[in-house]
């Protein structure tokens, strides 16, 4: 790279006779009344007069240092251009003078527009080394597509290419609405002006759940063509009920709904085709594993090419592909949903404690099923004696959740069995089952009995397995990690005694206790995370419970995390306060 490259492309001043060589060059451009850019020999940009800024909708610094084909040059849809297929960047590499006519270009705001270009070498001055490329408006006759309506017919290869970008698109993506909008991109403008996707529900009910339209060179959704169909008819000939039921693919144009409409489908179609003005349309089914999912509709209202039936084959092959993405994220999204479900049976709804606040959260993690191993629980062992837990199971999938359950549900169990036994001898007991009953890898928890002592104070006699220590926050703010009773894991298949710590809650005092998902990051130390978790919970001390849990997890659980998250919180309440039992 020359000394010019550098200086355009990191951003940094020249100096000596680079700046005046540079200085000379705008000034030189600046005098052009046509639109020039000056590249390096690497093709990256070194300066753009005012009337290339004003062409290209970009100022100086959106251009210095950036390379000029990757920057600017697009084909008729927008995408990149390979650089091997690159006239311009050919000419601008080699030092050839070379001119070509209605090539596309990208704007700053968006926008494709084409342009005939002219490079030829240009070397103002020492260290500037390179070529001048200029644009101008094409001739009218020079102009493609989108001007004059006709486009040219997709080779053999850029349909290859339109199948095999299709694929990649599709499978990258479990969400129904992206699918949608990512087949929709990549069918307009290049096929079509407008797509239409109309979906079947699982009643068989008809959603027309998105219409694109290519408007001034971008991509506009009509939400006022969106919304619910009319139900499918059983014998209507009509192309799109007919691809509603599976049928082969066919063409439509205005005149295939010009008679009275056979259904309300029909009705709608025609609606279609009036507010959207498309000529031509083509039509294909678009299909699961076992069902029909929908339709799709690709339609002609600025090109003035009509679809033919040789266009039906490609329309197949994308619906095709389509149907496979939609049947995999519908599956998913249903998975989803179940697991849901499934989550809000698992955690228990919370006890009423007399005397004391008590609230809990679970945030899913986000890029797994909704449902994991994390969990929380509260139950009364005796009068004024309550149980508090809280752990997490290794993983974050249906197995997590499952084994999750079980664990919760043993240690209910042996806690209710023996109330007046020490936290460290219950999860003694548990560790012993998990290690021969439940399917469970491993697990951390911290289990505590709360209890109120005959001088109104609360008390909270602990065990920790491996888990993330309690957080105690007092009303003024103070805050102390409870990091005793620290013990191993559940199960190691390690047999240690398990220690027990006592410790007086304060009057108005906040307890947390949380699974680390609330404080772990892959990209920042555990240490930062409970640091972060302190400073949060001093300052939202005299929040409500409810709002501190909620401005908690907002302001502390990591941006980068990829763990679901349970929380318990109970306040204690002013001193000599005590709650009747019933």
């Amino acid at each position: 790279m020359n000394d010019a490259a550098a200086s355009g492309r990191e951003g940094f001043p020249a100096s000596g006779h680079r700046a005046r060589s540079g200085a000379l060059l705008d000034g030189t451009l600046e005098n052009l009344q046509a639109s020039a850019i000056a590249v390096d020999d690497d093709g990256l940009i070194v300066t753009a007069n005012s009337a290339a800024q004003s062409l290209l909708r970009r100022d100086a610094s959106e251009l210095v240092g950036q390379d000029f084909h990757d920057l600017l040059h697009r084909d008729r849809y927008g995408h990149s251009v390979p650089r091997t297929r690159c006239q311009i960047r050919k000419a601008l590499l080699t030092g050839d003078t070379r001119h070509g006519d209605a090539e596309w270009f990208a704007r700053g705001d968006g926008t494709l527009v084409q342009f005939s270009w002219l490079v030829t070498p240009y070397t103002p001055g020492p260290g500037v080394a390179g070529a001048l490329a200029m644009l101008y408006e094409p001739k009218q006759g020079d102009r493609h597509h989108s001007d004059d309506g006709h486009s040219a017919p997709l080779t053999e290869l850029d349909r290859l290419a339109l199948l095999a970008e299709t694929t990649t698109q599709l499978t990258s993506t479990l969400d129904v609405d992206e699918a949608m909008h990512r087949l929709a991109a990549l069918t307009v403008p290049r096929l079509a002006d407008w797509a239409v996707f109309d979906l079947l529900t699982e009643r068989d009910e008809v959603r027309r759940v998105l219409v694109m339209e290519h408007k001034d060179g971008i991509l506009v959704e009509r939400d006022d063509l969106q919304g619910p169909m009319p139900p499918v008819p059983a014998e209507s000939p009509m192309p799109l009920s007919r691809a509603l039921r599976g049928a082969a693919s066919s063409l439509a144009g205005p005149a295939t709904y010009q008679g009275p409409p056979d259904s309300g489908i029909a009705v709608e179609q025609q609606r279609l085709f009036t507010e959207t003005g498309m000529h031509t349309a083509a039509i294909a089914p678009i299909r699961g594993l076992r069902d029909v999912l929908g339709a799709l509709t690709l339609g002609r209202a600025q090109q003035h090419d009509a679809f033919t039936p040789a266009d039906l084959p490609l329309l197949e092959d994308l619906t095709r592909r389509a149907g496979l993405a939609l049947d995999n994220a519908r599956l998913y999204q249903r998975q989803r949903k179940v697991a849901e479900t499934m989550q809000r049976h698992l955690l228990p709804q919370l006890p009423v404690l007399p005397g004391l606040e008590m609230t809990a959260r679970y945030v899913p993690a986000p890029d797994a099923s909704s449902v994991g191993g994390d969990w929380y629980d509260a139950f009364a062992l005796a009068a004024h004696v309550h149980a508090l837990a809280i752990g997490d199971v290794v993983g974050h999938d249906l197995d997590a959740a499952a084994g999750m359950a079980q664990v919760r549900n043993m240690l209910r169990a042996f806690a209710w069995s023996h109330p007046e036994a020490a936290p460290s001898a219950v999860v003694t007991q548990l560790d012993e089952a998990v290690m021969h009953i439940a399917e469970v890898p491993m697990a951390t928890m911290i289990l505590a009995r709360l209890t109120l002592g005959d001088d109104a104070m609360w008390r909270l006699h602990w065990t920790n397995a491996g888990h993330p220590p309690p957080l105690l926050i007092t009303h003024d703010g103070q805050t102390r990690y409870l990091d005793e009773a620290h013990g191993i894991l559940l199960g190691t298949g390690v047999s240690r005694p398990r220690p027990d710590a006592v410790t007086v809650l304060p009057p108005r005092a906040t307890l947390l206790l949380y699974t680390d998902g609330l404080v772990e990051s892959p990209h920042h130390s555990i240490d930062q995370g409970f640091d972060r978790l302190r400073r949060h919970a001093a300052s939202l001390a005299h929040r409500p419970l409810d709002s501190l849990c909620d401005s908690v997890l907002d302001q502390v659980r990591p941006s980068d995390n990829d763990d679901d998250v349970a929380m318990i919180a109970l306040r204690t309440p002013p001193h000599g306060h005590v709650a009747d039992e019933g």
